[in-house]
């Protein structure tokens, strides 16, 4: 593993909705990509009221990238962040940096302030 997929990276995978970020999917190994369990809980609540991606094609996703479940060392690297209310990022930043896995994410700015993490943004051309 060296890459977790955050929740709108997910979305736009799924959607095929950015060439940039196809191309760079497709150039890695396979068994580089995870997406965390914090990120997928998100992406699905969402599925299941109606938003894009559609439930099946959510799962046809993590029938290709696994999900990584949310452990002990994620969760003692979550009280070491700084704190912000009701943001799933916190909880995907510190399943990152447990794993010492890079995010790849669209949102680079909800995860600037968290120290040590790697964040890259692949729909970048």
């Amino acid at each position: 593993m060296k890459y977790l997929l955050d929740s709108n990276i997910v979305i736009m995978t799924v959607m095929a909705m950015s060439e940039p970020l196809q191309r760079r999917l497709a150039e890695c190994d396979e068994d580089d990509l995870v997406t965390s369990a914090i990120a997928y809980a998100e992406v699905a609540y969402g599925a299941v009221r109606g938003k894009p991606p559609a439930f099946v094609q959510l799962q046809a996703f993590v029938e290709e990238v696994p999900i990584l479940d949310f452990d002990y060392k994620a969760a003692l690297a979550y009280t070491s962040l700084p704190f912000r209310r009701a943001s799933y990022d916190r909880l995907i930043a510190a399943h990152a940096l447990s794993h010492g896995l890079t995010v790849v994410t669209d949102n680079e700015a909800d995860f600037a302030d968290v120290p040590g993490l790697k964040v890259e943004n692949w729909t970048l051309a």
